[in-house]
């Protein structure tokens, strides 16, 4: 995925499946100038990881 799409799922109003590693995670937020997002695994909202946005998939 690019950075492009990251920011057109944080805008969509639908909800849209992206995984990382083969887990369903939500995206938090995008870091366009480093291409990274903040994602966390859907059953554990608490826990936030920072990846690249390279490594999602939709």
């Amino acid at each position: 995925m690019d950075v492009k799409r990251v920011k057109q799922i944080l805008s969509s109003p639908a909800n849209i499946p992206v995984s990382y590693n083969g887990v369903s995670v939500w995206i938090e937020s995008c870091d366009e100038g480093n291409a990274v997002a903040q994602v966390h695994d859907i059953t554990n909202p608490h826990e936030t990881v920072q990846v690249n946005v390279s490594e999602l998939q939709e």
